[in-house]
């Protein structure tokens, strides 16, 4: 018998091609707001201003930036509140996403949501922040965005190395799910299901970058990974990633990648059944052969020195991270374990060695 529960979150979602800036319209006067505040990153900020031109924008906020530091939602909240904004429209990857949520924590405004990127975090209802080099997560259902409009020509300017780096991101949600503290079979099908579809994206995303079809893909899977990973949780993965960017402001699609097939080694020994589904979407023998496959054939990113962590860094994640991983993770986690995994990620070693270093301390 199956015990659980699920919970599935209100939003709409909206997939176009081309017309994001005709369909935003359309939800701006269905819902009648009349005081738009659009949050872009400065780079992307040219792009927003083309899809919000006929909006009734009040004010253009750009100080996005990773890890949702504090000073910028100051800054953003003492803007959304001068001008009396009724609504925010972001659009951008997940840290813009991640500062429209931080805002709409503290004022309840509504957000729209016009992904660039792979993230995933607009289909969640987690928000984020980080103070003093920590980094601290919640939910609420005051930051799920009311719409998401996914348009995937507004991710062709995305360049292919962080589109890859990116869709890693987003099918380490979906992995994570599945040994996340609040995993279900529900959350299950909708991870395995977004990881085969991202890992299709993104291989034809390398082969042909401007394949709409390749993207729309990718940002299908991105939905699902991030409504399994509402439901799932923050799983062990997502704890030493929050903990590496909190601390060191690694680059988080980057850090994701990096790290998701060490903790993919060390839990899938533990979870053999959900492992073998997983194994067959990536066409593999098992699931880490077949996301190191996928890794090679991308290029992806390899190791965390290439980003400036160093191991003289390592004691110190090591100790916040044993606070932060669930106590329902599938095997128990303890400071050589975790130490061991990253200096293996720190140097990008072969993630099979932590399999083997597991094996010779605990026989399974």
């Amino acid at each position: 018998m199956k015990e659980f529960v699920h919970e599935w979150l209100p939003q709409r979602v909206v997939f176009c091609t081309n017309t994001s800036d005709v369909q935003i319209v359309k939800e701006i006067r269905q819902e009648e707001y009349e005081r738009v505040m659009v949050i872009a990153s400065e780079f992307e900020m040219d792009l927003a201003q083309r899809i919000a031109k006929d909006l009734p924008v009040v004010h253009w906020f750009d100080d996005v930036r990773m890890h949702v530091p504090v000073d910028a939602i100051e800054r953003a909240l003492e803007e959304a509140r001068r001008v009396n904004a009724d609504v925010l429209v972001s659009v951008g990857g997940g840290s813009t996403t991640g500062l429209a949520k931080a805002i709409a924590l503290e004022t309840n405004l509504p957000i729209i949501a016009v992904p660039t990127t792979y993230a995933g975090s607009e289909a969640t209802n987690v928000w984020g922040r980080t103070a003093d080099s920590v980094k601290t997560t919640g939910k609420s259902s005051r930051v799920l965005p009311r719409v998401v409009l996914y348009d995937a020509a507004l991710t062709v300017s995305l360049p292919v190395e962080m589109s890859v780096a990116s869709g890693l991101n987003g099918i380490a949600h979906g992995v994570d799910s599945l040994w996340a503290p609040n995993a279900n079979p529900f959350n299950t099908v909708l991870a395995i299901e977004s990881v085969g579809a991202l890992a299709d994206g993104i291989r034809k995303i390398r082969q042909e970058p401007d394949n709409l079809e390749a993207r729309t893909d990718a940002l299908y899977g991105t939905y699902l990974a991030g409504v399994a990973f509402a439901a799932a949780g923050s799983g062990m993965h997502h704890k030493i990633c929050h903990v590496l960017g909190g601390m060191y402001d690694l680059p988080h699609a980057q850090t994701h990648s990096v790290i998701l097939p060490y903790v993919l080694a060390f839990n899938s020994g533990h979870i053999p059944a959900i492992e073998q589904r997983l194994a067959d979407v990536l066409s593999a023998p098992s699931a880490l052969e077949g996301l190191e496959e996928l890794r090679s054939e991308l290029s992806a990113p390899r190791a965390l020195h290439d980003y400036g962590f160093a191991p003289d860094m390592i004691p110190r994640v090591v100790d916040a991270v044993l606070k932060a991983v669930p106590e329902n993770n599938p095997r128990p986690v303890t400071a050589p374990d975790i130490t061991r995994l990253l200096e293996l990620a720190s140097e990008g070693g072969d993630p099979r060695e932590l399999q083997t270093t597991l094996e010779r301390s605990y026989g399974s």
